[in-house]
């Protein structure tokens, strides 16, 4: 497995490492556990190390219409040094990979892809890649990449930064600043539902990074935090997972994530043509919230029943939410689907556990505007 330079750090400080990936990544550390991690990102602030992420670069006159070609969102609303979250389709409208798309003008850009996806992505662009007009790079083991989060996030970084960390807003970015002395790209943005900072840095930097922000948080009530954490919070927020609510088969549109693809859009994209038959002709399953009210924990791929014991779809992520102290799901069904207050069913070991259809996200996101 690979390691980030974070890796010592994560063992010193009682890290359970596992495979995640094909990286050796804390799922939590002893002494604090996911619950206790969860809750306090909520509170004050939580440190991840995601180096694990892909980064490509794109450059080229022609960077801005290619990517468009490819991507689900309207790049062409971007200011420079904005951030946008975007997805990637096959031709079926299934999802290629979601990403985070950073404009640095209409020739260069910076991608932020799935640790799970990056050779994948990296094929996929190559195999869509013109004969001219655009270049691209995979700095993926040259980046080593922290994530800042929590309520106190904008004080911790402002005591270590060369910069003013209020000025940035939500998905905008900075680079050619310093964090720690250490230079670095800075962005607003994360994937836990709170305010805070993904913070760049040369790969070789990494330990220092995390050195210079676990100080830095020490009077803050900064904890390490895992991927255990990182997945509850995500889910908790509404936020979606690869290979869970998107896969190379389930679409944005059936996720619920429409507002992210401009069936419109000048010039298309692909998958583009499913998509808008789906949007015009209606869906045939979707994925909604859902909240158990018997004994049991819901987990990814569980079938979801009827009270008749009809087999109606399946559980895309599931588990304890820490900050709600009971058991959710997203579930994706078949439609037309049924209404918030309307009851369901999960299997869980061969048994129906009842639950209600409840709104999503779980949680209201506390992103500074």
């Amino acid at each position: 497995m690979k390691r980030t330079l974070m890796y010592e750090r994560h063992v010193a400080a009682g890290g359970r490492m596992v495979d995640y990936s094909g990286w050796e990544l804390p799922v939590q550390y002893d002494g604090a556990g996911i619950k206790t991690e969860h809750l306090n990102v909520r509170s004050k602030a939580g440190l991840f190390d995601v180096s694990h992420m892909g980064e490509i670069v794109v450059e080229g006159k022609d960077a801005e219409k290619w990517l468009s070609s490819l991507l689900t969102n309207d790049l062409t609303v971007m200011h420079d040094f904005q951030v946008q979250y975007n997805i990637m389709c096959n031709e079926k409208g299934g999802v290629v990979d979601d990403l985070l798309v950073y404009r640095y003008n209409a020739e260069k850009f910076l991608l932020v892809v799935n640790a799970s996806n990056t050779d994948k992505d990296w094929e996929w662009f190559n195999k869509h890649l013109p004969a001219g007009g655009v270049t691209i790079g995979n700095i993926s083991m040259k980046t080593s990449e922290a994530a800042l989060q929590g309520p106190s996030a904008e004080a911790i970084l402002k005591k270590i930064a060369d910069f003013d960390p209020s000025a940035l807003k939500f998905f905008t970015f900075a680079d050619g600043v310093t964090v720690g002395g250490i230079p670095a790209i800075v962005s607003r943005t994360g994937y836990t539902g709170e305010d805070g900072f993904e913070i760049y840095a040369a790969w070789e930097k990494g330990a220092e990074l995390w050195d210079a922000l676990m100080e830095a948080g020490e009077e803050f009530g900064i904890m390490p935090a895992g991927l255990g954490a990182r997945d509850s919070l995500r889910f908790e927020a509404g936020l979606p997972l690869f290979g869970h609510e998107f896969t190379d088969d389930l679409g944005p549109l059936e996720a619920g994530y429409g507002f992210f693809v401009k069936v419109d859009k000048a010039g298309g994209f692909t998958g583009q043509p499913v998509l808008k038959r789906q949007k015009e002709e209606g869906l045939a399953r979707k994925v909604i919230g859902f909240r158990l009210e018997d004994k049991g924990v819901p987990r990814a791929g569980m079938e979801v029943a009827n009270d008749a014991g009809e087999v109606v779809g399946w559980v895309t992520s599931g588990g304890y939410c820490p900050s709600l102290d009971t058991n959710m799901a997203n579930i994706c069904v078949k439609t037309p689907a049924p209404a918030v207050g309307e009851s369901l069913n999960i299997i869980i070991r061969d048994k129906p556990r009842k639950g209600v259809v409840v709104k999503a996200p779980f949680y209201d996101r506390r992103y500074k505007k």
